[in-house]
């Protein structure tokens, strides 16, 4: 979950970039009194995300600019729909508008793909999760796009989980030790709340993956084939995760050997921003539209 205090920070942050000394245009051109009326529209269908952050932009330029939203996270709507409405000072609207809408368009696009990927593996046991391939500080509010698309969350950070890949599995077995009896001592030394997962790229690794008490096991860049063999050998001894490379056209055949989770890095890191817009209306107070 993304606090108060961290959106704050992340929002603050971003505004900063966008105006770190105010907005030199609206300051120059907007009448301090004027009066923006503002609706938010879809350029496109999607699936919402990100409303928090929204909200924060504009309330952290002016506390007083209201924002309701007509839609919420996690739900769907259609190109030329009506997503929220703004209402405040027309400099402080102007000031919010492109850093709002850069975080909703983004957690926006990431909710939409993700709920792509979970409707491709519907029928099937396997959750599609995320991966730690986030934009650097935005990583909270893009793993709650993903749970508004749908999908699940993997760990959080490195803090969260042991997750054991090939360069660490080399580096615990340097010493002579088999796979297996390493593993083993090193879940030893782990809490019995910590979750223990390992990578493999070879079927012929997995005995000394359950035999050393694997949690999960990620098959990394297997082939169908793999994949099923490997589940069946697994037999529900740990969790199976397929990884690598996973895409919407091979998503419902990777599901299809019976795994219990898909990893897919692309929810988040290369995923496009959807085309939102803010539509303003602006008056003097008290005035007309214009």
């Amino acid at each position: 979950m993304t606090t108060d205090r961290e959106l704050d920070r992340l929002v603050s942050a971003a505004l900063d970039e966008d105006a770190p000394w105010g907005d030199l245009t609206s300051e120059t051109l907007i009448p301090v009194d004027a009066v923006a009326d503002a609706a938010l529209v879809a350029r496109e269908p999607g699936v919402l995300s990100g409303s928090d952050a929204f909200r924060a932009a504009f309330r952290l330029v002016d506390p007083a600019i209201d924002v309701e939203f007509l839609v919420h996270d996690g739900e769907r709507f259609e190109a030329g729909q009506t997503l929220a409405t703004v209402r405040g000072t027309a400099r402080g609207v102007l000031t919010a508008e492109r850093v709002g809408l850069n975080l909703l368009q983004r957690m926006s696009g990431i909710a939409t793909l993700t709920a792509e990927y979970v409707a491709a593996v519907a029928g099937t046991r396997a959750r599609i999760v995320d991966t730690r391939k986030t934009t650097p500080g935005l990583r909270s509010l893009e793993r709650r796009a993903v749970r508004d698309g749908g999908g699940r969350n993997h760990r959080r950070s490195l803090s969260d989980a042991v997750m054991a890949k090939d360069n660490h599995l080399a580096v615990l077995t340097a010493g002579g030790l088999d796979l297996a009896t390493a593993l083993r001592g090193a879940r030893e030394r782990l809490g019995h709340t910590v979750h223990f997962e390992v990578e493999v790229d070879r079927l012929d690794q997995l005995d000394a993956m359950l035999d050393g008490g694997a949690d999960t096991i990620m098959l990394d860049n297997f082939s169908l084939d793999e994949l099923a063999a490997g589940v069946e050998r697994i037999a529900g001894r740990a969790i199976v995760e397929a990884s690598g490379g996973v895409t919407l056209d091979t998503v419902a055949a990777i599901a299809a050997t019976g795994v219990d989770v898909i990893s897919v890095g692309a929810l988040t890191h290369s995923v496009r921003s959807l085309d939102l817009g803010l539509d303003l209306d602006v008056r003097a107070e008290g005035g007309p539209a214009t």
